[in-house]
């Protein structure tokens, strides 16, 4: 395509709009999961490390499935893949609703994780990737993230509203008929496959060898870590941190007159606030991963989420701090998300993006795992979350150095000899 078509390629196409709708619903659902906490421990009279392993089992599923999500993408069709998982998500909700014991919730979130795998950012974002220009593809790969972030922002609020008419296993239900009719979008998840021939001619198989070998791949996993161990605790937790931990609300001061009058609207409000200031700021760093180094971008994003992690959690918890480190938090939220799957992208092509994303993205998932799981787990043993969040401010620092030595460039491809070309 001339360099001057590239420019003129519009930003905002019907594959970015209708896999914003998708994932914007995928996530909405997924972020409410921590307002659950508490209502289905005290209903069952569990420990709360028994529904946390529940969500970490979910997180661990997504980060299972993203890249066969990935691979079923990109070997039967975007929009297989995508019916697939809101099936799948459907389905683990649906179930759900009916599980009363613990070993039922764990079992069928791995449902969930799954669906989320179908309907998220691997599938999505492979889409998006491929349909969007040269020019545009980082920002557009910022808005699709970003879109998530808007689920977030009214997916916990919605669920404390609903729970306070109906019981959680009725919620569970609506959100099984939402995440369905996300699916109204689906006609709009048409993409090209702009590769070059080099990378059409190589299999699969060849192009994840080239990357397992490489040393970059191998950090850019590595690193991906402390953003699932981070954000999977605080959407898991904080609600229910909050709901305990913060300091009285005034009666007569500003979030009172917002109608947030008790520490667990404020948990729920807590989770929408991060989501809304992500949308900023997940838009803000697809913007400046075509203008500079992803790999330092990333080093700052880490860094600074570890000194605003490190500082909320050395101050007193008030209504106050909760809003300011909501805010910080969320601008930093999924800022690593387009800057990541970018750069899988630019150094190894877009014909497996998605496959390759998901693969690093499962190390994302395997931090959200410890997140979750290892949130309730010390919970029950300490009373508190004061030692799971020192561990995240050391993850952070960890992702924040192993950055910095990866290769940011393409990596060459070599046509296949007749011979060896599938035919």
């Amino acid at each position: 395509m001339p360099h001057s078509q590239t420019r003129d390629a519009p930003l905002f196409t019907p594959v970015l709009i209708g896999g914003c709708i998708i994932i914007m619903i995928s996530f909405a659902v997924r972020a409410s999961f921590g307002v659950f906490q508490i209502p289905i421990a005290e209903e069952f009279g569990w420990l709360r490390a028994e529904f946390s392993l529940a969500i970490a089992i979910q997180n661990l599923a997504w980060g299972f499935g993203q890249p066969i999500f990935g691979a079923i993408a990109e070997r039967f069709g975007d929009r297989r893949a995508i019916i697939i998982g809101a099936l799948v998500y459907a389905a683990g909700l649906v179930l759900s609703s009916y599980a009363i014991t613990p070993g039922q919730h764990q079992l069928l979130e791995i449902l969930v994780g799954f669906g989320i795998a179908g309907t998220g950012f691997g599938v999505i974002l492979a889409v998006v990737g491929r349909a969007a220009s040269d020019e545009n593809r980082s920002v557009a790969l910022g808005i699709a993230t970003a879109a998530g972030s808007a689920g977030q922002v009214f997916g916990a609020p919605l669920a404390e509203l609903l729970l306070s008419v109906v019981s959680w296993q009725t919620v569970f239900l609506i959100f099984a008929g939402m995440i369905l009719a996300s699916l109204f979008a689906l006609p709009m998840m048409r993409s090209p496959t702009p590769a070059t021939r080099a990378e059409l001619e190589e299999r699969m198989g060849t192009v994840l060898l080239r990357a397992f070998r490489d040393p970059s791949f191998t950090l850019i996993f590595l690193g991906f870590f402390s953003c699932g161990y981070q954000l999977a605790f605080i959407t898991a937790h904080f609600p229910a941190f909050v709901t305990e931990m913060c300091g009285a609300i005034d009666p007569g001061g500003m979030l009172a007159g917002m109608g947030i009058t008790t520490t667990s609207a404020l948990g729920a409000v807590a989770i929408s606030l991060i989501g809304l200031a992500n949308i900023g700021g997940t838009i803000l760093a697809g913007w400046l991963g075509k203008r500079y180094s992803r790999k330092y971008l990333l080093a700052g994003i880490y860094a600074a989420r570890t000194f605003v992690a490190a500082a909320f959690i050395l101050t007193p918890i008030t209504p106050g701090t909760v809003i300011l480190f909501s805010v910080a938090m969320g601008s930093l939220w999924l800022a690593t998300v387009p800057l990541t799957s970018g750069l899988v992208a630019y150094i190894y092509g877009l014909r497996y993006m998605g496959t390759l994303y998901g693969i690093v993205f499962f190390s994302h998932q395997l931090g959200s795992f410890m997140g979750v799981w290892l949130g309730g787990r010390m919970y029950d043993i300490t009373g508190d979350y004061t030692l799971v969040w020192w561990i995240g401010v050391g993850v952070g620092a960890f992702s924040a150095l192993v950055h910095l030595p990866v290769r940011e460039s393409p990596v060459k491809l070599r046509p296949l000899s007749p011979a060896a070309t599938p035919g």
